[in-house]
């Protein structure tokens, strides 16, 4: 088995708070990622993720704990930790009156490589992020998704083993997300990258990790694959409706959910009109949905209506903590106008 990228063990921030009380950002942070892979870091806000990624980092020592990053100490080794890693925070990295080739220019410089591989590199980097339109132009006059580009070329720059990505497409279009994602996985791929990234996009973590951490309250909660976790900690979710009374219709609905596995096996009932509604969760739903109605049919059950809801990285998320992380951070880009217009602190 090959050696942690990242490696924490009860890693702890905390922050001093008013009349000498101490806030808690990161309570115990203990984890272990594999080079080469992708992982999302998520929770709501407030849950310690942008901090655990400063610590990871260097940005911020712990108060308690360990932590290694590419083999160094975070808080004996900052620079060989700094000099393998990028970093692309939530606010745009780049000066907002240097042109984008001149940023990177000096970036490069910053890393230490010479006059001529950091022009390389620069050219490089332009092409990849299909920046060269706006290599000679400010930052200030980029568009969002241009923003964030020149943001990871700039991550980029030092040829990192592993890439921090922290929010990169919050505030983007869908077509400028999409456009974005696309960029981050090819330089993924042409350069072996590991990516560790928060995102308040569930579907972005969905469909590109390979790894999903949920972490709450500052400790990590859940650890696994999108799939894994949604099957074992949401379940699929069965409706079916049918004429008549809810027996022998809920026997066996309650049967086809307690072989798929299902920890509640009991569905829930409610009458409408003359018809039954019975919905249930089912593991595999997408094979028990057609045996059950063809139970329910042998039966003289007959079935007015089915559907198979497969579950979300949200309903993970509410099934562990109570809370929907979707709603959370709906709010918080959201709030309402008089939280907005006082500054209250959420």
């Amino acid at each position: 088995m090959e050696t942690p990228i990242i490696s924490a063990r009860g890693l702890r921030k905390v922050f001093p708070g008013q009349g000498g009380t101490e806030v808690v950002a990161v309570a115990d942070l203990t984890m272990d990622v594999e080079p080469g892979t992708l992982t999302a870091f998520l929770g709501p806000n407030g849950a310690g993720k942008s901090t655990s990624l400063r610590m990871l980092t260097t940005l911020l020592d712990p108060t308690a704990g360990t932590a290694t990053v590419c083999g160094h100490d975070i808080t004996t080794e900052q620079a060989a930790v700094r000099a393998r890693i990028g970093y692309i925070g939530q606010k745009n990295g780049a000066a907002q009156y240097q042109r984008v080739r001149d940023e990177l220019l000096s970036q490069g410089a910053m890393y230490g490589l010479d006059c001529a591989e950091a022009r390389r590199r620069t050219d490089e980097l332009i092409e990849a992020l299909d920046l060269g339109e706006v290599a000679s132009r400010k930052t200030i006059t980029l568009s969002g998704g241009q923003r964030r580009r020149a943001d990871i070329a700039l991550g980029l720059m030092p040829h990192p083993r592993l890439l921090f990505l922290d929010e990169p497409s919050t505030g983007l279009d869908p077509q400028s997300r999409a456009n974005l994602w696309e960029h981050i996985l090819r330089m993924r791929d042409r350069h072996e990258m590991t990516l560790f990234l928060t995102t308040h996009y569930l579907d972005e973590a969905d469909q590109f990790a390979e790894r999903v951490m949920v972490v709450d309250q500052g400790r990590v909660i859940a650890d696994d694959t999108a799939a894994h976790l949604k099957a074992t900690l949401a379940g699929d979710r069965i409706s079916v409706t049918v004429d008549g009374g809810a027996e022998p219709a809920a026997t066996i609905v309650r049967r086809a959910a307690a072989e798929s596995g299902a920890t509640t096996p009991d569905p829930q009932v409610s009458a409408e009109g003359a018809q039954t509604r019975l919905v249930v969760a089912a593991n595999a739903g997408e094979h028990v949905l057609p045996r059950l109605i063809r139970e329910l049919d042998a039966a003289g059950a007959t079935v007015v209506t089915a559907d198979l809801d497969q579950p979300t990285l949200d309903d993970v998320f509410l099934t562990l903590t109570g809370r929907s992380l979707r709603e959370e951070n709906e709010a918080a880009q959201n709030p309402a106008p008089e939280t907005a217009s006082t500054g209250a602190a959420r």
